[in-house]
């Protein structure tokens, strides 16, 4: 063999070993998993007890970086700019697919700058209204706000937050209009629905169970393909007569793009393992949140997908950020 032929197969071969021995034996070093909300978020009660899982299997410290700010923006160009060697993840959720369209100068891009691994969870959204407006069903709801346009108020829990461009979204399919009552928070939002100031809300499904419970709240439909198990009585939007629609909370796990796949797939078979533990998926059920995973690939996809969908909701309802 030709000397520098050889000397070149030998360096490629050393490579792929290299490669293969780095993905082997990740990690080799306490792994940061950061996290776009402050502590005592939902992201950051979500992750917490996979990290101690994947601590436990992958045999070093899964270190949670909280980095609250700016939309849950800073938390995610922090994460973009990491060395793409796996010992920086980034806990991702539907917020990150909607500021590609609220904010016009980004210092990330979700698809150019990250790597997916898994989804780990989603969070169905509830459309609650208070018992003394005149409608039971979705289907009465329309019509009623129909027959009353421009006299109905909602609240969010801020401008272009998921449960807002939910409600936006399920106007454009309804042809209804309802009056934006923004709110720092559900939270805030919350005794007003109660009391019947603001009679409608989009909201989280964990927060409202008790307030559905009592009939404080009448629940008119939940947000996600399926019922949810904590409401099986009360149906989907898209099976009450919309059946494109869906708008879920939902969370997963992210790496710096030039990760190597072979990392990306250890990591995918041990967020899988952490998230399927029984453990885990009570205390994600505890939370109003289903446990859910998928491969890199259809992740991807599936986040190309929330952000078109959102993009046009965000063109069509004008909203803006505060």
């Amino acid at each position: 063999m030709h000397g520098s032929i050889r000397i070149a197969v030998y360096l490629a071969a050393g490579i792929v070993a290299g490669a293969a021995a780095n993905a082997a034996d990740y990690p080799t070093k306490p792994v940061r998993i950061i996290v776009a909300q402050a502590p005592g978020g939902a992201s950051d009660l979500l992750i917490r007890p996979v990290a101690q899982k994947l601590a436990e299997h992958l045999g070093q410290q899964f270190v949670i970086d909280n980095r609250p700010g700016a939309g849950a923006n800073i938390g995610a160009e922090i994460a973009a700019k990491a060395a793409p060697d796996g010992h920086t993840l980034f806990m991702v959720s539907a917020p990150h697919a909607i500021a590609p369209s609220l904010y016009p100068k980004l210092a990330y891009d979700l698809m150019r700058d990250f790597a997916p691994v898994t989804m780990i969870g989603a969070e169905q959204l509830c459309l609650a209204v208070h018992p003394s407006l005149p409608a039971k069903t979705i289907r009465e709801f329309v019509v009623f706000l129909k027959s009353h346009p421009d006299a109905v108020s909602y609240g969010s829990s801020g401008n272009g937050a998921v449960n807002h461009l939910a409600m936006e979204l399920f106007k454009s399919m309804s042809g209804t209009r309802l009056i934006h009552v923004p709110y720092k928070g559900t939270a805030f939002a919350l005794p007003d629905v109660i009391n019947g100031r603001v009679p409608v809300l989009f909201g989280n499904l964990a927060p409202l169970l008790p307030h559905l419970r009592s009939g404080r709240l009448r629940p008119m439909g939940v947000t996600a393909v399926r019922r949810s198990p904590a409401l099986p009585d009360v149906p989907t939007i898209a099976e009450s007569g919309y059946p494109e629609f869906q708008a879920t909370n939902w969370y997963g796990v992210l790496a710096p793009a030039g990760v190597t796949e072979d990392i990306v797939r250890k990591l995918n078979a041990a967020l899988i393992e952490a998230v399927t533990a029984p453990n885990v998926r009570e205390h994600y059920s505890n939370n109003g949140v289903e446990s859910t995973t998928s491969t890199p690939e259809n992740m991807r996809s599936f986040l190309r997908g929330e952000i078109e969908k959102w993009a046009r909701v965000v063109r069509v309802s004008g909203a803006r950020v505060d």
